[in-house]
Parts: structure tokens; C-alpha cells; sequence
């Protein structure tokens, strides 16, 4: 069973930055896979924001966040984080590390629910 544990959650003023961060309780990196981040507002849908290969050579982002943010990994780490910038009141919410998708389409990371496992979440809030 993979665990993953997320970190790195706050409060910034809009226009600000923040790097989240995901630990999982084994090596991710032996395998090929993706990892993604989602995010979740009051009332709304659980959307992907981010995902990347465990090779590292492939990132896919939704539209909403193409040019502020990025996700990378860090593999002496054994973590996957999300670099945030410019954030706006639109990307406050619940933000969930995702792992393990893809497998069958090998260098191809969905933009959806499609992962097995996920974590508990940290929040971002933004003010104005």
C-alpha cells in the first residue's frame, strides 16, 4: 500500500508563491508511472492541475495553469513537488498528491482521475 503524504499548504496573498510538496512512503522511482496533483475548491469537482512521468521527461498541465506553475521531482528525495506562482483566488482549495496511472500508455500522464492512490491534502488559501 502507497501512502502519500502532502506538505507545504498556506495562506499567500495573491501573486504569490508556494511549493508544495509530496512524500510517499516508498520509492516511487523504480517504475515507470505518473504522478499528478489535483486540487479541490468548496462545492466543486476534484481537478487535475499537474502530472509528470516518474522518468521525468514528460509534464502535462491543465489549461488553467499552463505558465505559473510546475511540477517536479526530486529523486534522492523520493518526492514530487508543485512549484505555484502568480497564484489567484481561482486556485485556493484542497490540493491532493496522486500516484500511480498510466501504466498501459507508457510517456502518456492523464489529466483526470485516474489514479490509485492519493493523499489526505493540503490547503491553499489566497488572499486579496
Amino acid at each position: 500500500q502507497v501512502r502519500l503524504t502532502e506538505s507545504g499548504g498556506g495562506t499567500v496573498q495573491a501573486g504569490g508563491t508556494l511549493t508544495l510538496s509530496c512524500a510517499p512512503n516508498k520509492y516511487m522511482y523504480r517504475e515507470s508511472y505518473c504522478m499528478a496533483w489535483f486540487r479541490q475548491a468548496p462545492g466543486k469537482e476534484r481537478e487535475a492541475v499537474a502530472a509528470m512521468t516518474t522518468a521525468g521527461n514528460r509534464t502535462y498541465y491543465a489549461d488553467s495553469v499552463k505558465g505559473r506553475f510546475t511540477i517536479f521531482q526530486n529523486t534522492r528525495q523520493n518526492t514530487m513537488n508543485l512549484l505555484m506562482k502568480n497564484l489567484q483566488d481561482e486556485d485556493a482549495g484542497m490540493y491532493f498528491c496522486a500516484a500511480d496511472a498510466g501504466r498501459d500508455t507508457p510517456g502518456w500522464c492523464p489529466l483526470r482521475p485516474a489514479y490509485k492512490y492519493y493523499g489526505q491534502g493540503t490547503q491553499v488559501s489566497v488572499s486579496s
